[in-house]
């Protein structure tokens, strides 16, 4: 087993509270989650409190947004830590942490994944996943970029 951190980060010109809203809150991950999309017809279901510890998101959906579940496990306004774990198309359990850091003029957030990867999985995240996961993260900082900066 191999484990594995995967990060990202960009600056927003928005105060910390505006960007930890957005994470914080699973019904607002449909203005920048970069996977949202990859499914027009997804189904989503959100439980417990709408937003903070205990939130859970529940999303089905065709082959490229599979299937799987995500609970806030801590947050806080400089972090907020999200449990995630995918069903479908393939099973794996990861956490991800999404870092706010009051800078200059905005908020420096930084996205982060961590897990464990079976040897299969290694390998192939080596050759694929990674690069395409951070694609992925760039698009989904990019967006909450903008949606922040909107207001």
């Amino acid at each position: 087993m191999a484990d594995f951190e995967m990060s990202r980060a960009t600056h927003v010109a928005a105060d910390p509270a505006t960007v930890h809203a957005l994470i914080d809150d699973f019904r607002q991950w449909t203005r920048w989650s970069p996977w949202e999309g990859a499914d027009p017809d997804l189904q989503r279901t959100y439980g417990g409190p709408e937003v903070g510890v205990g939130s859970t998101y529940h999303w089905v959906g065709n082959k490229k947004a599979g299937e799987g579940r995500m609970e806030i496990t801590s947050s806080n306004p400089t972090q907020v830590v999200v449990d995630l774990e995918f069903v479908k198309p393939f099973t794996a359990t990861n956490v991800t942490t999404f870092s706010l850091r009051p800078s200059e003029g905005g908020t420096d957030v930084t996205w982060t994944m961590t897990g464990t990867r079976n040897p299969v999985m290694g390998l192939m995240g080596t050759l694929f996943f990674d690069k395409m996961i951070g694609k992925d993260f760039d698009k989904g900082l990019a967006a909450m970029k903008q949606a922040a900066e909107r207001g």
